[in-house]
């Protein structure tokens, strides 16, 4: 989609931190972070949300969570866990209609959010 910034990153017309990134994900670091460590994993395909899951791309989001698992394991380090966060819709606060997780850690988290 032309006017998604996530899938601008991932046809590298804007520049950012990636973290890891193979064909079908990517992980960066948010512009914007919300704890010290603040990653956002996306599948490189454009979905625009949680409610676009379909039998056709249900496979990136076990595999997205897997990635998360792994990046995590080596990104936190001391952490005592970490907190992944996928908004879907207005409402909920998801700002960029493209599925993404929020990887949050470094800092403790309070609940319930928001």
């Amino acid at each position: 989609m032309e006017d998604c910034i996530f899938c601008q990153i991932v046809e590298k017309k804007i520049k950012t931190d990636i973290v890891y990134e193979d064909k079908e994900t990517l992980v960066f670091r948010d512009i914007n972070p919300k704890a010290p460590l603040h990653l956002l994993a996306i599948p490189k395909r454009h979905i625009s949300s949680i409610l676009e899951i379909n039998e056709q791309n249900q496979e990136i989001i076990g595999k997205l969570y897997l990635l998360i698992r792994q990046v995590m394991e080596k990104e936190i380090k001391a952490a005592n866990g970490f907190r992944v966060v996928c908004n879907s819709g207005s409402d909920a606060g998801q700002a960029v209609s493209h599925l993404h997780f929020h990887l949050l850690a470094g800092r403790k988290f309070s609940w319930p959010p928001g």
